[in-house]
């Protein structure tokens, strides 16, 4: 009998958790596999808290982060501490998520060793190397390397074979943040306290259209992140508005957001949510705004109109199909095209009932049958 093939699933940010749990889960529920658990602690508080829910616990915590550490440093101790965990493990694949330093110094030091690397979220591109950045350059790195591309979409997929990725090796599986969505959202239903901590601002804001708000790119730090909270500013001078913010942790946002922000009566500042607490963010908000790329997938699938603070998105599916919009990061745009979904119900409604096109709930399933079939062809 063959034995269990040994899968290292890396990750080191509270995203990257979210979107390969189910994965984890799948394998792990695979007498195929055994899934040894490799995480960085790129994000390591709310990294614990995705572990938590999940019921995960690490076979490797490498708990790397410092304190303003460079992305060079970061990604010197991600690649020699990442390769001496494959050394010690000697795993048959190594499966990384999007485009992270983790995702990156990972299939580096898999290529190094001659480790066939599997991506999760796979073809993803913006076309401009700086925006998002080093996200952009990260992936492509990865997509150089990778044995198979899991493509959240056809979009993506194609960008995969306009870079002369074979056609077989790029699989489209849909986004496994929306099995992750699935899961907690029927979690949250079973046991309601799972995310009560946002009750008492909902009976606080109770009779308001809330706005939830996420902001943490690098790219919008300094005048960027400067024009964001002057939006978030006027948008709060509506008296039928109420803002719910949970704060990324980075004092480059932070600090911002506090000295524009702080003590205005219908803008909630709060520290950043666990999962299910997030989720139930994105149920109790009319409207997100956002510069992050897993709520442009996320939002659509609770019918939540997305307006994305960047410049260009490697998700162009969503603006596509209806459920985004692009308003970057001036302020007069964000608040024009935030008060025309506010007042005008046709436009809002064009948004809410927009397909979601990221995905079904069942791309762990796919991910994990594709694997198998690679394992068995090169048996």
């Amino acid at each position: 009998m063959t034995s269990p093939a040994r899968i290292l699933v890396v990750f080191g940010t509270r995203p990257e958790a979210i979107k390969l749990f189910p994965l984890v889960a799948a394998l792990k529920a695979d007498p195929r596999f055994v899934p040894v658990v490799c995480v960085s602690a790129q994000h390591r508080q709310m990294l614990d808290q995705v572990l938590e829910i999940a019921g995960i616990v690490p076979d490797h915590d490498l708990d790397l982060m410092r304190p303003d550490q460079c992305l060079d440093a970061l990604t010197a101790a991600l690649l020699t501490e990442l390769g001496k965990v494959m050394d010690s493990e000697k795993p048959d694949r190594v499966v990384v998520q999007g485009d992270t330093a983790t995702a990156m110094a990972g299939a580096l030091a898999a290529y190094y060793r001659k480790i066939p690397v599997d991506h999760v979220e796979a073809g993803l591109r913006s076309g401009n190397i700086y925006h998002p950045w080093p996200e952009e350059v990260n992936r492509k790195i990865i997509g150089a390397i990778a044995s198979l591309h899991f493509a959240p979409t056809e979009v993506s997929a194609a960008a995969l074979l306009a870079e002369n990725v074979p056609a077989s090796r790029v699989h489209v599986t849909g986004n496994t943040v929306i099995d992750a969505l699935e899961w907690v959202t029927a979690r949250i239903a079973a046991d309601p306290s799972l995310a009560a901590g946002l009750a008492e601002l909902e009976r606080r804001f109770a009779g308001k259209r809330i706005i939830g708000v996420t902001t943490h790119r690098r790219e919008n730090f300094g005048g960027g992140m400067e024009a964001i909270a002057e939006a978030i500013r006027q948008i709060a001078a509506r008296t039928d508005v109420a803002v719910i913010f949970p704060v990324h942790l980075n004092p480059n946002v932070r600090a911002v957001m506090n000295d524009a922000l702080a003590g205005l009566d219908n803008v909630a500042l709060i520290e950043p949510l666990d999962y299910p607490h997030f989720a139930r963010l994105l149920s109790v908000a009319d409207i997100m705004l956002t510069d992050s790329g897993g709520v442009q997938e996320e939002a659509p699938a609770l019918g939540k109109p997305v307006l994305v603070m960047r410049e260009t998105t490697e998700r162009p599916e969503g603006v596509t199909a209806g459920t985004a919009r692009l308003v970057g990061t001036e302020t007069a745009v964000i608040v024009t095209e935030l008060f025309k979904l506010l007042d005008d119900k046709a436009a809002y409604e064009s948004m809410a009932r927009a397909h979601n096109p990221f995905g079904d709930g069942q791309s762990a399933r796919r991910i994990v049958e594709l694997v198998a079939h690679e394992i068995g062809s090169q048996a």
